[in-house]
């Protein structure tokens, strides 16, 4: 008993304690790899559906909404059982994200494969998508929860959030560089060819016009089929690596600031405790709209650049800027939001993206473009960061107002994923049914003008709309510097209670 006891009181000392570089690091890198993925998937795979695979636009758009919707359903599924889970030698978290990576690489390899059949190839890309959202869903559901049992220190966990979210642009930029750089072949020019086509007679004329079309060639399709799969078995091995590599060096530690109770609380109660917590409410609404418009330029960005703007031979090199601009960043808004607050730099960055968004949509061209690019990536590094070092001060703001209730992590987490992935489903979903509606020509080389005006819209005017409604509700945000201040020294207050309280059973027990 005296062993256990002190095994107990050595756990919560070292989760007192600073995390080193290293524990940051490999944190760090345990994100990587599924904004690598998610970076690809964004960016590439409507246009996959649409020019390589050759789906409708119509069943397109069904894809993505439908898996983004199930992949919202599974995340307060996962959080469930997350909260049901038992601690084990290596945490309640890692199991999950150790399990679940050799089927999500499976599942993300034939998301980019293309089947023999043609029929069924609505079927086949709906279920991997599906399946491979519900593994990415296991994955990062329990490690965005882990962020809260590394350490009790709010600066610590700011600091390992801030490693994360460098790791994480850093993951987005690999990911757009290794889909881009591999499949930019797959998107020129030069794979369409001429053919001459009777076009009959039209009108007085005395005889046949003759009307070239653009149309993509069998062997560029064999082609781009071929360096699809070759990408998404390179992510693949990304992720493997990435996922060995945070398993060795994160140690996943219990908080001990729960008043000791007997009282079980259970996931319904703790469920409801959470949806009327205010704070999270807010945060929650305003990141769902700018997540929404994030969302609309990433997945309609490589269509705008290769139909709208006539930039096909520049948009994996403007993607890359942008994310180039966003990784050197994340230092900066780091900096920016000790120095000044998390709210103002989340208002300071976000907004920033606005004039840039039109600028592009006004004036396509391609210096413009590069401009537009290194500017958006401030933004895009701010609407990354911004959510997920907030997040854990409302969870702590939670904690002070129920001190009885543990163990909701989970909960704040995987629904908070649920509300705005749900949100980015219905958008892509929604977006990807509007080029349908304006007439998009799946394996055409140009599109009608009909096609052209809705990406201007889908990359211009929507987002910002979204944006300045999410800032607007971030108004209403109550967590201010001084708020988080006073939470930080009652959490240490509790703490201690607990701390002294069990080793006083402890000691009686003995």
């Amino acid at each position: 008993m005296t062993s256990t006891a002190e095994q107990h009181r050595s756990s919560e000392t070292d989760l007192s304690q600073k995390l080193s570089i290293c524990n940051k690091l490999c944190f760090a890198i345990g994100g990587a790899p599924k904004e690598v993925a998610a970076s690809a998937t964004a960016f590439f795979l409507q246009i996959y559906l649409l020019d390589i695979a050759q789906i409708t636009a119509f069943q397109a758009s069904m894809v993505l909404f439908i898996g983004k919707a199930w992949g919202a359903v599974t995340d307060p599924v996962v959080g469930f059982f997350i909260t049901k889970s038992s601690w084990t030698k290596i945490g309640r978290l890692m199991p999950w994200m150790v399990g679940c990576t050799p089927f999500l690489v499976v599942s993300y390899f034939y998301l980019w494969f293309v089947p023999p059949f043609i029929n069924s190839r609505f079927m086949w890309y709906l279920g991997f998508y599906c399946l491979y959202q519900t593994l990415v869903t296991c994955f990062h559901v329990p490690y965005s929860a882990l962020t809260m049992f590394l350490s009790t220190d709010q600066k610590e966990r700011d600091s390992a959030t801030a490693y994360r979210m460098t790791m994480e642009v850093l993951g987005t930029l690999l990911g757009a560089a290794i889909q881009g750089q591999i499949v930019a072949s797959a998107h020129t020019r030069k794979h369409c060819r001429t053919h001459n086509v009777s076009a009959g007679y039209l009108g007085n004329s005395s005889g046949a016009e003759v009307v070239k079309s653009l149309v993509h060639s069998q062997e560029y399709l064999s082609h781009a089929k071929e360096v699809y799969m070759i990408a998404a078995g390179v992510i693949g091995g990304v992720f493997v690596v990435c996922t060995v590599l945070m398993f060795l060096g994160v140690k996943e530690k219990d908080d001990p600031y729960g008043l000791r109770t007997e009282k079980h609380v259970s996931f319904y109660k703790g469920f409801t405790l959470v949806m009327r917590h205010g704070p999270y409410l807010i945060l929650t609404a305003a990141f769902l709209f700018i997540t929404v418009a994030i969302q609309l330029i990433q997945s309609n960005f490589v269509l705008f650049c290769t139909y709208a703007a006539d930039l096909r031979d520049h948009f994996q090199n403007i993607v890359l800027t942008i994310l180039a601009s966003a990784v050197i960043s994340i230092p900066l808004w780091q900096w920016f939001l000790q120095t000044f607050g998390k709210k103002t730099a989340a208002f300071c960055g976000i907004t920033w993206i606005l004039p840039f968004t039109l600028m592009l949509v006004l004036i396509p061209n391609v210096v413009v473009a590069y401009v537009v690019a290194v500017s958006s990536g401030l933004s895009v590094a701010a609407s990354l960061l911004m959510p997920w070092s907030m997040l854990p001060d409302v969870v702590d703001d939670f904690r002070l107002a129920n001190p009885y209730s543990k163990g909701h992590e989970a909960i704040f987490y995987s629904f908070y994923v649920f509300f705005t992935k749900f949100a980015a489903g219905i958008s892509l979903g929604v977006s990807t049914l509007c080029l349908e509606f304006a007439g998009y020509d799946t394996g055409a080389c140009k599109q009608p003008a009909a096609v052209v005006y809705t990406l201007k819209l889908l990359i211009g005017a929507a987002p910002v709309a979204f944006i300045v409604t999410g800032l607007v509700i971030l108004l209403l945000y109550p967590i201010s510097e001084d708020v988080r201040l006073r939470n930080k020294l009652c959490l240490e207050e509790l703490r201690k209670q607990s701390i002294s309280s069990r080793t006083m059973e402890d000691l009686n027990n003995v």
